[in-house]
């Protein structure tokens, strides 16, 4: 099995300082006879977000009744996305992409991992797309590759995380970005060395070279080896100003069992800034093009615990960003809070396959067939409840 090819720190740092790192990585003519001009981008939330508190059902009295804590600032002037729910007020700032139909939340889904909820089970089953832990090894987004028509890039598909992520693992190629601990010093010397390794990133070299304040930046992160969710996305759109149409990239934190009030409202301003750092950095044009979808292996537990938190539950939200499909509403079906309610009397109940969503979008920005999607990319997956989002 082929991997992913891995780039490293340095592969990373020239894509952050806004030099177009698609212009070391494309070559003009083979971009110019591949089709398609759409963006995918999957973001993957590791720990298990509480879509319940992210998206907040916060006039429903069972609601209030199983997280007095959590629920204490819910009627402070809400943020009101249809009738009874709610953003979270650490997502106030994608609040305008609402209005402009440029957000959409996908309302109790699930992968078929249901009652275990172990955190490794659960994201193995969402990057490998399948129902259950298999011996399959590679992930949804590689096979997806190897269903487009025509000859591919390197650099069509790309992931950056701390781990390869198994969504792009397989017999496709793939380009993969994670930093190197054990990098440290600066000046021209290192970085020739450095990349010597990699002369795709070559004319990128060339251009920081040209201009002091980004070749200061460089060497400012080869000392501190600091990467935020921010600086991905900075590099993510800049993959996708290339020769990139498909990329994925995660965020950890999201395991909140205790103290989950502030410690969520941090994690949620993050994410809402990177969303807008994606939009910011593709621009209007590219961004029109994109679809971006949020993941996450499982929700959480619809009461808080007694520690100010919650733990591993089942039904999530979903986030849907960008220019590509009708924003402005919640899709799926929402299941109710009460007792009868809840799946096996704890979690919220999934009323929607999580894999519905990429299919779909998949289908729009890529073309692929009903019949591949569930054979090949999504074994098992049913396409026939259509939330004809797109």
């Amino acid at each position: 099995m082929v991997t992913q090819k891995t780039f490293s720190r340095r592969s990373f740092l020239l894509g952050t300082q806004g030099l177009l790192l698609g212009t070391a990585l494309t070559p003009a003519a083979v971009w110019a006879e591949a089709p398609g001009d759409r963006r995918l981008v999957i973001l993957v939330l590791r720990g298990g977000l509480d879509g319940l508190d992210m998206l907040r059902p916060y006039d429903d009295p069972n609601w209030k009744a199983m997280r007095p804590s959590l629920s204490q600032d819910a009627d402070k002037q809400p943020l009101e996305l249809t009738p009874g729910f709610a953003l979270h007020p650490g997502m106030r700032d994608l609040y305008p992409l609402w209005r402009s139909e440029e957000l959409a939340f996908a309302l109790a889904v699930a992968t078929p991992y249901r009652d275990k909820r172990s955190h490794f089970e659960g994201q193995d089953i969402l990057e490998m797309g399948t129902a259950t832990v298999t011996e399959v090894q590679d992930g949804w987004l590689n096979r997806t590759l190897a269903l487009l028509p025509g000859g591919r890039p390197e650099g069509y598909a790309v992931a950056v995380a701390r781990e390869q992520m198994l969504l792009l693992r397989g017999d496709k190629p793939a380009l993969f970005w994670s930093p190197e601990n054990n990098l440290r010093g600066d000046g021209s010397s290192l970085l020739d060395a450095l990349y010597a390794e990699e002369p795709l990133f070559t004319k990128a070299l060339g251009a920081a070279r040209e201009a002091d304040d980004i070749a200061d930046e460089v060497r400012k992160n080869l000392k501190s080896n600091k990467v935020t969710p921010e600086t991905s996305a900075k590099l993510v759109a800049e993959m996708l100003q290339g020769e990139a149409r498909i990329a994925a990239f995660s965020m950890g934190g999201w395991d909140t069992h205790s103290g989950q009030g502030a410690g969520l409202n941090r994690g949620l301003k993050e994410l809402a800034n990177v969303l807008l750092t994606l939009r910011r950095a593709l621009g209007p044009d590219l961004w029109g093009k994109t679809f971006v979808i949020t993941m996450t292996e499982f929700g959480r537990t619809a009461a808080e615990n007694g520690t100010g938190g919650t733990d591993h539950g089942t039904g999530a939200t979903t986030i849907l960003a960008g220019g590509g499909f009708h924003g402005g509403r919640l899709y799926g079906s929402w299941p109710g809070l009460t007792e009868g309610d809840l799946y096996r009397g704890r979690d919220l109940m999934p009323t929607q396959d999580i894999r519905l969503y990429p299919a779909f979008a998949l289908r729009a920005q890529f073309g692929l067939d009903d019949s591949d999607l569930t054979g090949t990319v999504f074994p098992g997956l049913d396409m026939s409840r259509d939330p004809k989002f797109l």
